[in-house]
């Protein structure tokens, strides 16, 4: 395995540092505690995106994208979690907010869906927690039940990110055909569609503002329907393994943020005639972060080379999650305690940053979830010590 940029990456990596710097950092203080960007400032930046040439860097050539790879996707968004502003957590500066689902589209549903999406000219939502439903998907409640040629779904989702912009939900239901239950199915759902309205919006301690979907009769055309009836949970599980795997560079541009700040203020603030460097809690704090922030790079470049190798990841992409959440809150919280009083205080990011850290060991599957995912691999032999292997 080798560790080593490829040239053309790296120019990448370079390039989105400096476009985060120049572009985005100028921003923070205006918009980090706000939900969103306006439109036009979204798409002043888009429009920059593509003038330098890295817009849809992570899509597939076939459909427009840089193609550099799930390696290359975690290497970009490790820089564009750096900044603080909510639509730069999810870079749709950078790239559009599409997921894997659509890729198992009919080749009909990709010209009307996937590449207008990839082209930046629509915008979606991944819509399968609901009230009943989260981290336990069988206890999903909506359904949408076979009338001749369409289906009618009936149902609620909850804490769906994105649903207020979108033109079209990927929306997942329990299906059913002539009274027999077929299993999870994922649907496209336009957002005029008679039945399907937005409901109320959450406010999170994070500045995020996720959304509830409602259902009441809303028809579609079976044509919808993407892949088999009852696949739904294999693309929600893709989904998700690589929503969890992307979790890794996000915490890891914060956390590197906050200890290059930690590092900066020890070097510079002194206590009784010393610096804050020469002491030794601040030392351990210091390394503590550094070495965490190692491993837990190292576990997300891993996993994104078995991803780009068509290998399994589904362990690896709960570990990041797992590892490197939960690094973050730790990273974040010694900055703070670093700063003193002046970390607490919203004159600098930190405050901000742990809220969001937070926040990130609970969505896209908490912890315990991730814990639970990877001891039973274990337990149940699915999962080798070894996981270098091919």
């Amino acid at each position: 395995m080798d560790f080593e940029l490829e040239p053309e990456l790296r120019m990448l990596r370079d390039a989105v540092r400096r476009f985060v710097e120049r572009e985005l950092l100028p921003l923070e203080g205006r918009y980090a505690n706000e939900h969103d960007i306006p439109d036009d400032i979204r798409q002043r930046l888009q429009d920059k995106a593509r003038d330098l040439g890295f817009w849809a860097f992570d899509l597939p050539e076939e459909v427009g994208g840089g193609g550099v790879g799930v390696v290359g996707m975690c290497v970009v968004f490790e820089e564009l979690a750096r900044c603080n502003v909510p639509s730069f957590r999810a870079p749709t500066v950078l790239t559009p907010y599409l997921g894997p689902v659509l890729f198992h589209g009919s080749q009909e549903q990709k010209e009307e869906y996937l590449l207008p999406v990839a082209r930046g000219e629509k915008r979606t939502c991944f819509a399968l927690t609901e009230p009943g439903a989260g981290s336990d998907p069988s206890g999903m409640r909506t359904t949408a039940v076979a009338d001749g040629d369409h289906f009618v779904i009936n149902g609620a989702k909850i804490f769906i990110t994105g649903a207020d912009k979108a033109d079209f939900a990927q929306v997942f239901a329990r299906t059913v055909k002539d009274g027999q239950e077929l299993g999870i199915s994922c649907f496209l759902v336009d957002r005029d569609t008679p039945g399907m309205r937005l409901g109320q919006s959450f406010e999170l301690m994070s500045p995020d503002r996720p959304w509830e979907l409602l259902f009441d009769n809303v028809r579609v055309p079976a044509s919808r329907m993407v892949g088999a009836a009852g696949q739904g949970w294999e693309l929600a599980r893709e989904f998700l393994d690589m929503g969890r795997l992307v979790h890794g560079p996000k915490a890891l541009g914060r956390a590197q943020r906050a200890l290059d700040m930690a590092i900066a203020y020890a070097n510079e603030r002194s206590t009784f005639g010393q610096p804050l460097a020469r002491r030794q809690a601040i030392q351990w704090m210091i390394a503590d972060s550094l070495v965490e922030l190692h491993a837990a790079r190292s576990m997300v470049l891993h996993a994104a080379w078995r991803a780009d190798r068509g290998l399994d990841y589904h362990l690896e992409a709960s570990a990041v999650k797992l590892y490197a959440d939960e690094m973050l809150i730790r990273v974040v919280d010694r900055a703070i305690q670093i700063h003193g009083g002046l970390g607490l205080s919203r004159e600098l990011p930190l405050e901000l940053m742990y809220r969001d850290a937070r926040s990130r060991t609970i969505t896209e599957g908490s912890s315990e979830m991730q814990r639970m995912i990877i001891a039973s691999g274990a337990l149940s032999g699915r999962y080798g010590v070894n996981r270098f292997e091919t």
